[in-house]
């Protein structure tokens, strides 16, 4: 037993399970616990989306792993995880940063590598508070982002030189 008052801190990794779409019975298991939940890894699964339930029920993620899937869009309610501080949202299929998650205070790190970006709202991105890094490497990002962004941001801005292309599988 830890000392009085701690609160466990509980994980949910459902990371290459061959999932589209997130199993609704998991609400019902987790209903009393989700406010514990901070780290869920949906990694490498077949998601092509995440429902506004998700992101509602587990408000109080800190870190959300989705690297490898199928995803082309986050739902608005994603502006409800506000205590996230790190998404992954590498090698899947946003053509459009998903601008939503420069409404999230806390969030420190964002990862898009290998997807398909050519513009990004670098703005919004330098007036976010807590960010420290984005990682856009291996995306087809335009000519102005590059020439934009580095006098514009006080975070790392990793991206690759023009015209690389993703590594191979």
């Amino acid at each position: 037993m830890g000392p009085a008052g701690s609160v466990c801190e509980s994980r949910e990794d459902l990371a290459e399970c061959k999932l589209v779409s997130f199993p609704i019975g998991i609400y019902k298991v987790l209903r009393n616990v989700t406010d514990q939940i901070h780290l869920i890894t949906l990694a490498n699964n077949e998601l092509k989306s995440l429902t506004s339930k998700f992101m509602t029920t587990f408000c109080q993620l800190q870190e959300l792993r989705l690297e490898g899937n199928f995803l082309h869009r986050l739902p608005n309610e994603v502006s409800a995880l506000q205590h996230l501080k790190a998404i992954d949202l590498s090698r899947n299929q946003f053509h459009d940063f998903p601008e939503q998650l420069t409404t999230l205070p806390a969030l420190e790190t964002i990862n898009l590598e290998e997807n398909e970006i050519v513009d990004v709202p670098v703005e919004k991105l330098a007036a976010m508070p807590a960010l420290r890094s984005i990682n856009l490497r291996f995306n087809p990002l335009n000519a102005e982002v590059r020439v934009i962004a580095p006098p514009l941001i006080k975070f790392d801005m990793l991206m690759s030189p023009e015209g690389t292309r993703a590594p191979p599988p």
